[in-house]
């Protein structure tokens, strides 16, 4: 069905009305609209006005035949406007500026068709709104595309700056732009990287997160995944749900910082268990970095190392007899009657003691996995408190004893002269 030459110049004719009423009927009836800005709104009608001009252009040169609509008329209704507005303007909101204009251009038809052209005009401005509709679909799904692209961009460089402790002004402002200015409760979280496509992974770590009602950062660095969960209390029930979107092999979680600038402590403790892991084999999955402090003290952690002799060792000094007992417990294999042969004490004393080193230390000597982090403590802090050996030439050599002038050895010659004793 096509449109007739009197009915296309009357509707080219009237291009001016048409679109002054489309923006009369979009500041009537569109709450959203008159809500923007000034220059929002410009862009807006400046749309409404290119739809207009491209209908009347296209109505002019096909007769508004469905097989000669042109795409690049059509986008070109949406290049007059900046890349920014879709920032504003959501792709719903897009479609209610077509839906407002067809239905201004739909409410003259009477006046603008010829006699006999009514349904042609009619089914003329439903094809071509159609096809704007489309083509809105279009530049949408292009700029969130684009958009997407470069915030995984951002968020690969926002992790890589919190794995590296680099928490400075480049790195606020692209956490900035990725929403994370003001999250608190973050918490970082490594494992090795599953077998999926990088992209996959990262995305469906970061709709898990989501759903849990958290948010999350993720980004795959050569063999591992490393993921920012921010906005929980509880990262572990977190971590436990997206396991499964992991590697194989352990999964650990560092220890909860009140924002994301202060993430650094938390990946380099997550990072530092990872790689000490192995070492405890039964450890759960996920596990806290705080549960490995033993196996990272072995692997050479200085800050873990600080971490356990902070929390074992210096307070176990400030109480002598705890000491005592937790070194004598250790020693004679958890038994509580040989611990108590050994300090002179009755059983009950023991155990008493016990559960003081428990309320001081957090670790129960009872429980063969926490009796071995205090043995580590202990050594470790008994190493820090041992004043230095000096190697030499493979040796040790430790400072010259100072002794009494009568016990210093004579030398051989005044041994010589002194003669045979005749005491």
């Amino acid at each position: 069905m096509e449109v007739g030459a009197a009915t296309s110049d009357r509707v080219a004719a009237h291009a001016g009305d048409l679109c002054a009423a489309a923006a009369r009927r979009l500041d009537a009836s569109l709450d959203w609209y008159r809500a923007l800005s000034a220059d929002d709104r410009s862009w807006v009608g400046l749309v409404a006005q290119a739809g207009v001009t491209g209908f009347v252009s296209w109505l002019r040169d096909t007769g508004g035949r469905g097989d000669g609509i042109d795409h690049r008329v059509t986008v070109d209704v949406f290049g007059r406007a900046p890349r920014e507005l879709t920032w504003t303007v959501s792709l719903g909101q897009t479609l209610d500026i077509v839906r407002a204009v067809v239905d201004e251009v739909e409410a003259e038809i009477l006046t603008l068709a010829s006699p006999g052209d009514e349904a042609a005009l009619r089914e003329a401005v439903l094809r071509y709104s159609r096809e704007v509709a489309f083509s809105a679909a279009q530049v949408y799904s292009g700029a969130a595309e684009a958009r997407g692209a470069w915030d995984a961009r951002l968020e690969a460089l926002v992790v890589d700056a919190v794995v590296r402790a680099e928490a400075d002004e480049s790195m606020q402002s692209r956490a900035a732009a990725l929403g994370w200015a003001s999250v608190a409760s973050v918490t970082v979280v490594a494992g090795s990287t599953p077998r999926l496509a990088t992209a996959t992974a990262v995305d469906a770590v970061r709709r898990t997160v989501h759903r849990l009602g958290a948010v999350a950062l993720a980004a795959v660095q050569r063999r591992r995944l490393v993921v920012v969960i921010g906005g929980t209390t509880d990262p572990v029930t977190v971590v436990t749900d997206i396991a499964d979107h992991f590697g194989p092999g352990p999964i650990v979680l560092g220890p909860t910082v009140p924002h994301l600038f202060a993430a650094g402590r938390s990946a380099r403790a997550a990072l530092s268990g990872l790689s000490a892991a192995p070492a405890w084999p039964p450890a759960p999955r996920p596990v806290l970095a705080d549960d490995l402090l033993p196996e990272r003290v072995l692997a050479g952690d200085i800050p873990a190392r600080r971490a356990l002799v902070d929390r074992v060792h210096h307070p176990l000094v400030a109480h002598p007899s705890l000491l005592e007992t937790a070194s004598a417990y250790l020693e004679q294999g958890g038994s509580l009657e040989a611990t108590a042969r050994t300090l002179f004490v009755h059983a009950n004393t023991v155990r008493y003691r016990l559960g003081r080193i428990a309320e001081i230390t957090g670790y129960d000597l009872s429980h063969p996995r926490e009796a071995h982090t205090v043995a580590i403590a202990l050594a470790v802090g008994r190493l820090a408190d041992t004043p230095a050996v000096e190697w030499r030439s493979g040796a040790p050599t430790r400072a010259p004893r100072v002794t009494a002038q009568a016990d210093r050895p004579r030398p051989l010659e005044e041994t010589s002269k002194a003669g045979p004793d005749t005491s």
